[in-house]
């Protein structure tokens, strides 16, 4: 492929609800710019995009795939992301490194969650953006539906620019706004001039209108000219949207069909001319040179710098570090220094990938896209620079994972292969986690929901040929005292020579600290024990506490006091006395009314004013105690409530098919607290099951 200059290159995320159409209207893209002579199906599982063969089994994308299209003189980088929840750091990763977003919308369903998020991600990176609506070809589909309901959610900045002429149901041309001019299609991606229909016409004159009135609030002078009925030019026309679209002040809605390869040249057109080369972004990073901003904003004349914004682990191809050129121009024979790690890479050699297909180049231009293969030392999110420039960029704002199951490893001796393929695993999705929970004798999997936890236990099996299996995870429950026992423990042995004596009075009562486990304290008078026993004393409390003996949970909260016992000359040992201690530890607790704990967490649920009635429904049922709500913007209310971490547990899936994937939430661990007699009686009676 050859080399582009910054000015010649457009970045571009498709964003869009699950199904809408993104991955077929890559492939449509790819057939209209004569990358392929053929387009691929998703139900045939030969798309440029899906390749990997976990998306082909379920037919939608599980990860952001790039694909480079050469159009009117220019190089558009895009990035086909998944459009289901679970795989959103996916997402999060692509619109880091685009300059510009088209927004998928199916002509069939019209306006979905997926199409909300997709425009708030916009507003959170501050991408230009327009609308594509697909399936124009469909019976049922509707185009004036859809901008009605964008218009309906986002106001006067939705302004359609294409009109589709559709006889029979079935699509036959389509109307250009700003030409006002049709167009009949004649074949596969052709088309001739055409009569603009008469039914046609209500519907032109509300979106022409729409358009040109956008247009004259761009001066003074289209203003004072549109007033007085003046036309305005087709070039006058496309200048000012240039400028409103970069601004986000309009958003272009367009239409086609990507079976039939129909309105995707328009499209394709479209970004070239409205949507910004990267040197009309910002993009700022630190100096740890010069302790100072370094503002990159993708000059080519500036020192080299980029950023990695995706890593891609295949186990036929290797490791491919996806990289954003910030400043500067890459070469295959730099050196690159890496600023996060401080580590020097040689990259050997520049790649474009399309798809899965590694494609050489030369050089890659500031505000380019490319990958780098096997380096050693990056991950996502390290900056690569020159030691003389060492600059760093803030990292991508990723989603934090909260889902989670136990995983158990199938076959014995497979436990390292298994960390070892969740490792590249994390390398490629930064929204997967692997936490070794000590106290439960437990490896929990996070991810962003169920489905992404089934995604991943398949790729473990189909890529990397282990196989795991999840399972309810533990909850950490604690116990404690709420009353004051008194114990008298004798450990006496006698086994010839030698024998055992240990001998305690102690008193257990609760510390009022259930952060600590014990506190120990001795008030023996008179040597009735030896000072030199104290520390085996305290060693039994230390070897006790971590499994309670009312259902096996660390012990928390308790106060030890040693005030008497006795000892033998001869056969008083350490170990004696360790073992006298733990034998009163697990009488004390028992008779010093001992209780299960639970630990709380305190939860943020973000949902739409329409489900809080719900949501709070549910959190009851959870016993969950609703602290209060706060408002937001977006006619949006956060939800704080103290809920068990019982009722975490699978609470993504209730809360999604509750708001229809509206709603998302957040928590973290506050505190125990005692758990009701009955949580504790099912426990017990679990716990004494499992022994």
């Amino acid at each position: 492929m050859k080399v582009y200059r910054t000015d010649e290159i457009r970045n571009v995320v498709l964003l869009g609800h699950g199904g809408s159409g993104k991955t077929s209207l890559v492939e449509a893209m790819a057939f209209v710019s004569g990358v392929t002579n053929r387009m691929g199906k998703i139900s045939d599982h030969n798309t440029l995009s899906d390749f990997d063969k976990e998306e082909q089994k379920r037919e939608f994308s599980i990860h952001t795939t790039l694909y480079p299209i050469e159009w009117e003189k220019a190089k558009i980088n895009v990035l086909d992301t998944p459009g289901y929840f679970d795989f959103v750091g996916e997402v999060e990763e692509a619109v880091s490194a685009a300059d510009a977003a088209v927004i998928v919308v199916s002509g069939k369903a019209g306006v979905e969650v997926g199409t909300e998020k997709a425009w708030e991600l916009c507003d959170k990176y501050n991408l230009p953006r327009m609308v594509y609506v697909t399936e124009m070809d469909m019976d049922d589909a509707s185009f004036r539906n859809v901008v009605e309901e964008l218009t309906a959610r986002y106001g006067k900045v939705i302004a359609p620019h294409f009109q589709p002429i559709r006889e029979n149901e079935q699509l036959v041309g389509y109307v250009n706004v700003i030409k006002n001019a049709a167009r009949r299609y004649t074949g596969i991606g052709q088309r001739e001039e055409c009569e603009i229909p008469d039914y046609c016409l209500p519907n032109l004159k509300i979106y022409r209108d729409t358009l040109l009135e956008t247009v004259a609030e761009t001066s003074e002078d289209l203003m004072e000219r549109y007033f007085a009925g003046e036309e305005f030019s087709v070039e006058e026309i496309r200048s000012a949207l240039r400028v409103n679209v970069m601004d986000g002040s309009i958003v272009p809605v367009g239409m086609g069909s990507n079976t039939m390869a129909q309105g995707v040249a328009n499209l394709l057109s479209d970004i070239v001319r409205f949507f910004p080369s990267p040197d009309k972004r910002e993009c700022v990073g630190f100096n740890r040179t010069t302790k100072a901003i370094y503002e990159a904003n993708y000059d080519f004349a500036k020192a080299k710098t980029a950023y990695v914004f995706k890593t891609m682990v295949d186990p036929f191809i290797g490791k491919y570090s996806f990289v954003k050129v910030c400043s500067g121009v890459l070469k295959g024979e730099d050196v690159l220094y890496n600023t996060s790690t401080d580590a020097e890479e040689k990259p050997g050699k520049l790649y474009t990938m399309q798809g899965n297909k590694p494609v050489e180049v030369q050089e890659l231009h500031a505000g380019d896209i490319g990958a780098i293969a096997k380096l050693s030392a990056t991950r996502t999110g390290d900056t690569l620079a020159t030691k003389n420039t060492q600059v760093v960029y803030p990292k991508t704002d990723h989603s934090v994972p909260y889902t989670y199951m136990k995983y158990v490893v199938k076959s014995k001796g497979d436990e390292d292969k298994v960390s070892q393929a969740l490792a590249k695993i994390m390398a490629e999705d930064v929204t997967v986690k692997v936490v070794n929970d000590s106290e439960n004798h437990q490896t929990l999997l996070y991810g962003m929901g169920e489905q992404h936890l089934e995604v991943i236990v398949s790729e473990l099996a189909n890529r990397y040929k282990v196989e795991v299996t999840l399972e309810t995870p533990k909850v950490a429950f604690r116990e404690t005292i709420r009353k004051t026992s008194d114990i008298d423990t004798k450990y006496k042995k006698q086994s010839g020579g030698h024998g055992q004596y240990g001998h305690v009075k102690m008193k257990f009562e609760p510390s009022g600290d259930l952060e600590t486990p014990y506190i120990f304290e001795e008030t023996v008078v008179g040597g009735a024990v030896p000072k030199n026993y104290f520390p085996a004393v305290e060693k039994g409390l230390q070897e006790s506490v971590g499994k309670g003996p009312l259902a096996g949970y660390p012990v928390v909260g308790v106060k030890a006091t040693l005030y008497d016992g006795s000892y033998h000359p001869v056969d008083s040992s350490e170990m004696a006395f360790k073992t006298a201690t733990m034998q009163a530890f697990k009488k004390g607790i028992m008779e010093a009314s001992p209780v299960l704990l639970e630990p709380i967490a305190t939860l943020k649920v973000t949902v739409p004013d329409e489900y809080t009635g719900d949501v709070m429904g549910d959190l009851n049922k959870r016993r969950g105690r609703v602290l209060g709500m706060t408002p937001v913007q977006g006619g949006k209310q956060i939800i704080e409530a103290d809920i068990p971490m019982t009722g975490v547990f699978g609470y993504c899936t209730v809360l999604r098919s509750m708001t229809g994937g509206r709603g998302t939430y957040e928590y973290e661990f506050a505190r125990y607290e005692q758990a009701p007699s009955d949580v504790q009686e099912k426990e017990i009676a679990k716990r004494a099951a499992e022994e």
